[in-house]
């Protein structure tokens, strides 16, 4: 009878425990940084494609050399809509 299976599966021990529960956040940290990563570089793409010129940014920029009083109270006014509706 000394040479039967035990009946129950073993329990892991603690330091079973602990090195599965590192190694699942180590893959969920990679995992989030590889995601952060590929939305920053979604984002310096857009922001570059939009500095080109005839692009948003291109514009918006050279309106506010252009006239930077009056972007300035336009950005005042979008600034106090958006505060007012919340």
């Amino acid at each position: 009878m000394s040479s039967e299976t035990p009946k129950f599966p073993l329990q892991p021990t603690l330091g079973e425990r602990a090195i599965d529960t590192a190694t699942d956040v180590s893959r969920t940290i990679t995992e989030v940084s590889d995601g952060l990563r590929a939305a920053a570089d979604r984002l310096s793409d857009a922001i570059a494609t939009s500095r080109r010129p005839g692009g948003a940014l291109a514009t918006v920029s050279a309106v506010t050399r252009e006239a930077p009083l009056a972007s300035l109270f336009v950005a005042f006014l979008l600034g106090v809509a958006v505060a007012r509706r919340r």
